[in-house]
């Protein structure tokens, strides 16, 4: 088969489209024949050998990629041949590999796939649905919110602005560039701005008038944050799960003392790792079960950035570098 290993930790380009083995399954696992898998953005900052959520590889090469969807085409020992031409997508957890045309997995981790959800879309979802809603377990939509969306044309964001608006809420999306504005409007946003513009915040305080923002999703950090949660009213939601505007590990997230937060009268925190897992009863499968239910049904419509197999390097520099809109998949 042919796959994308990293041999050397370092840039976009030491990610290889080569030939390798195919995987053998082994008990209680099953192969997929992938169609389409995701690239995260923490990604990027595993092929430099930096950590996070998930540790960095320790040992080298390594198929990156944790998110695949596709057909069974074999199964290990013990496992239920059942599986055997299903359509079905998983989030590969711990082990990596997504980045190839078959990977393995735990059986225990898969999701069957109704025929109208696309295999690019479910991708989306496993993932990017799924800290989606892991973020959303920490906060109550309504008609009565006020929701500002930094990085509102990304896979997060896209999600995000559509959830809020079906709860009701009034949503202002922010993007870098007049086609992410465009994308972040035709998505629903009751107001998208560009916050590359040193008047972006004018256009959100005239179109706030005598009201205040109640949560604020933060996956940028940095001046742009910052100048996001000085619209939350009192009681507001400062809700972090990203600092993309230093880099993913580059710095630090936007913080607040406890004396700023109390003069304020809001409250901010990181919703990302042990405490999304805790918030969630230890159950990180109900959230990917939430995510593809709200596919399925059409609720929620992912935003897809799709690269060949072949172009990885490719996909992993436009993330770096801001050029995607959605969620970045790999197709075989």
């Amino acid at each position: 088969m042919h796959a994308v290993r990293l041999h050397a930790f370092g840039p976009a380009e030491n990610l290889a489209y080569e030939e390798v083995p195919d995987p053998v399954p082994g008990p209680g696992q099953v192969r997929i024949a992938v169609a389409a898998a995701g690239v995260h953005l923490l990604d990027t900052a595993l092929r430099q050998g930096r950590t996070g959520p998930f540790p960095a590889p320790t040992t080298l090469p390594t198929v990156p990629g944790r998110e695949v969807a596709g057909t069974v085409d074999a199964v290990g020992d013990g496992t239920d041949p059942g599986w055997l031409g299903k359509r079905v997508v998983a989030h590969l957890g711990m082990n990596p590999g997504g980045y190839a045309e078959l990977a393995v997995t735990d059986a225990t981790r898969l999701h069957e796939l109704p025929d109208h959800l696309g295999d690019a879309e479910a991708v989306a979802m496993i993932g990017t649905g799924r800290t989606t809603f892991g973020i959303l377990q920490f906060t109550d939509l309504g008609p009565e919110s006020v929701a500002i969306v930094p990085a509102a044309a990304g896979g997060i964001g896209t999600l995000l602005v559509q959830y809020a608006k079906n709860a009701g809420a009034t949503v202002i999306g922010l993007a870098g560039g007049p086609a992410k504005v465009a994308r972040v409007r035709d998505n629903g946003a009751d107001l998208a701005v560009d916050y590359t513009r040193p008047d972006w915040p004018d256009q959100v305080r005239a179109f706030l008038g005598d009201r205040t923002a109640t949560v604020v999703f933060d996956s940028v950090g940095g001046t742009t944050g910052r100048t996001a949660v000085d619209f939350l009213g009192k009681g507001g939601q400062h809700l972090v799960f990203g600092w993309s505007s230093t880099g993913l590990h580059d710095g630090e997230a936007l913080t607040f003392t406890e004396e700023e937060l109390t003069a304020r009268g809001i409250t901010s925190g990181s919703v990302l790792g042990p405490v999304m897992i805790q918030k969630a009863g230890g159950d990180v499968r109900k959230l990917e079960l939430a995510a593809l239910a709200a596919a399925s049904t059409g609720t929620l419509r992912p935003a897809i950035h799709p690269f060949p197999l072949a172009e990885a390097a490719e996909a992993h520099r436009a993330l770096e570098t801001r050029g995607t809109m959605g969620k970045v998949v790999l197709v075989p």
